[in-house]
């Protein structure tokens, strides 16, 4: 591949939904927590909604009303379920040749989610990346999205402006989490969220497979 000029020096990707395909497990273990505990159980659309948000946020949005000593307990339950099926999860396909290309492209790449930093560090052992990424945020350790604060760290952590920053995500709270740093984005349409929600959020472009961002990151970036 020619390495050519670079439009962004940081490229920062999402997890679930964006490199993992998790939607589908995530909105089934959120509900079979709920029910664990008798608690509503939410619709698909509703809890595929919550996903990038930190997990306490997501299982009390999920869940209105809940008492706040109950989210806890709620939690246990959704990281029971999580925990116990996270080895049926898989990168989608094409992933690995995406990001080894931007690697060879000297991009620096980060992962910017709303997972725990031990259900990150779990899934990046499990499908070994561990070498790929530069830096990496989770909700627990930063701000949850879409508060900017784990975007601003990645970028100082590598000094790089905002402007040289792309935020790719599947959801609208990546794209929130983008703007709100200063930073341009880039949606993904086969994750969590609909395409129709992306548009106020006046991301670079809107793609609809991983073949398609890889192209796009092949061009623009």
């Amino acid at each position: 591949m020619t390495l050519r000029p670079r439009q962004f020096d940081l490229v920062v990707f999402d997890w679930d939904g964006t490199l993992f395909d998790s939607t589908a497990l995530i909105v089934r273990c959120i509900q079979s927590a709920c029910a664990d505990l008798g608690l509503a159980v939410p619709s698909d659309r509703d809890a595929s909604y919550v996903i990038g948000m930190g997990l306490h946020e997501a299982l009390a949005h999920c869940v209105p009303g809940l008492p706040t000593e109950r989210v806890g307990e709620l939690a246990l339950r959704y990281r029971h379920h999580y925990f116990n099926r996270q080895h049926e999860l898989t990168l989608f396909e094409g992933v690995l040749p995406m990001l080894d290309d931007l690697k060879r492209r000297h991009h620096w790449l980060g992962v910017a989610t709303g997972k725990s930093r031990r259900g990150l560090d779990e899934a990046l052992a499990t499908v070994q990346l561990r070498g790929l990424f530069d830096g990496t945020r989770t909700a627990d350790e930063t701000r949850p999205k879409p508060h900017p604060l784990m975007l601003q760290e990645l970028m100082a952590e590598f000094g790089v402006e905002p402007e040289r920053t792309l935020m790719i995500g599947d959801t609208t709270h990546d794209l929130q989490l983008a703007a709100n740093a200063g930073a341009a984005s880039l949606a993904v349409s086969y994750g969590a969220h609909e395409p129709a929600a992306f548009g106020e959020f006046a991301p670079q472009a809107v793609v609809h497979s991983v073949a398609e961002l890889h192209r796009w990151l092949e061009d623009h970036a």
